[in-house]
């Protein structure tokens, strides 16, 4: 399976409460940032890994996410992406789906022969 596929996965069970494939491609040491929808940024590997389980636990089964990639590169151990992600997501504790395109881009750092996660900004566009 290649990274872009194991990425969208990980997105997908990710928005429908089940953090364990993200959870296997984030940093575990060093430097990571998460700036959030929220408008709050979180630094830290184990603070972020923790924010991305909590978040998780926020979204129920049922929904789907598409991420549209717009750029993408990489050099040496450090690479980066740029895309819309578009989720219809059920929110735990609520009965209807909701609609959502958030502008994301990410950065990843091999180490041990994987590329992961090092930071994350994610924020939804005015228009």
């Amino acid at each position: 399976m290649n990274s872009s596929t194991r990425w969208r996965l990980a997105a997908e069970a990710h928005t429908n409460g089940d953090p364990q494939p993200l959870d296997a491609l984030v940093a575990r040491d060093g430097a990571a940032t998460f700036h959030s929808p929220r408008g709050d940024t979180v630094c830290g590997a184990d603070a972020v890994a923790t924010r991305y389980q909590s978040d998780a636990a926020s979204f129920a089964p049922g929904g789907e996410t598409n991420l549209e990639v717009l750029q993408k590169d990489a050099s040496g151990d450090l690479a980066f992406w740029t895309d819309f992600q578009h989720a219809t997501v059920h929110f735990a504790g609520r009965d209807h789906l909701v609609t959502m395109r958030i502008r994301v881009t990410e950065v990843f750092r091999r180490a041990s022969g994987q590329w992961d996660l090092i930071h994350r900004h994610a924020d939804v566009p005015s228009s």
